[in-house]
């Protein structure tokens, strides 16, 4: 038998699991990287981008499916449904890499690692559904910490939050959260160690 919650806990749940979604959680992290790093006017230049080749063709995608009935719902939660979603993201994430290159002449590596999480979770969802939102969570978690320790935990604990709700919401069971997790570990850590050996 299924474990039911207070609606008080499935309110606060759905509140958490809709706001820290991969594509909010990528925002709040590119914004603070772009004010942090440039000036309003060539953070925006830095931005505008990301926003243009990703996030909203990305947002129109899972909207138009929901509408359409190709996707239940805009988790697209069911397993099967995922796999185009998974292929768009990445053809999103291909054009902009391309664009990025061109025009600054170097390799983007924190969206070459999100493209590796993505392609990784790609293949695990022929075999289990890994939790999205737990995973890129956790690898927004290990982006902050690059820049703050403390921002990387703080958002370590909003991932592992995030992936309490998923369970709470039946979107996905621990096994689920818990392989998003692992496989966002290892790529965090990979790009990490990666990250600070270009530093040297």
């Amino acid at each position: 038998m299924l474990k039911t919650y207070p609606p008080a806990v499935i309110g606060v749940s759905k509140f958490i699991s809709n706001f820290f979604n991969p594509l909010t959680s990528l925002i709040i992290f590119f914004i603070y990287i772009s004010s942090q790093d440039f000036a309003p006017k060539a953070a925006l230049k830095t931005f505008m981008p990301i926003l243009f080749f990703t996030i909203l063709p990305i947002v129109i995608w899972i909207v138009w499916n929901v509408k359409k009935g190709n996707y239940t719902n805009l988790d697209v939660s069911n397993r099967n449904q995922r796999k185009s979603l998974y292929f768009f993201i990445s053809a999103c994430i291909g054009v902009y890499l391309i664009y990025d290159y061109t025009t600054t002449g170097t390799p983007n590596l924190l969206m070459i690692f999100l493209m590796v999480l993505l392609l990784i979770l790609q293949i695990s969802n022929y075999f289990i559904k890994s939790s999205m939102h737990t995973a890129f969570n956790v690898f927004v978690a290990a982006l902050f910490f690059a820049e703050s320790a403390l921002l990387g935990i703080i958002w370590a604990v909003i991932a592992i939050l995030v992936g309490i709700t998923r369970v709470i919401l039946k979107r996905h069971t621990a096994k689920e959260v818990v392989t998003g997790a692992a496989i966002a570990i290892l790529v965090s850590f990979i790009y990490l160690y990666t990250n600070i050996q270009l530093q040297q």
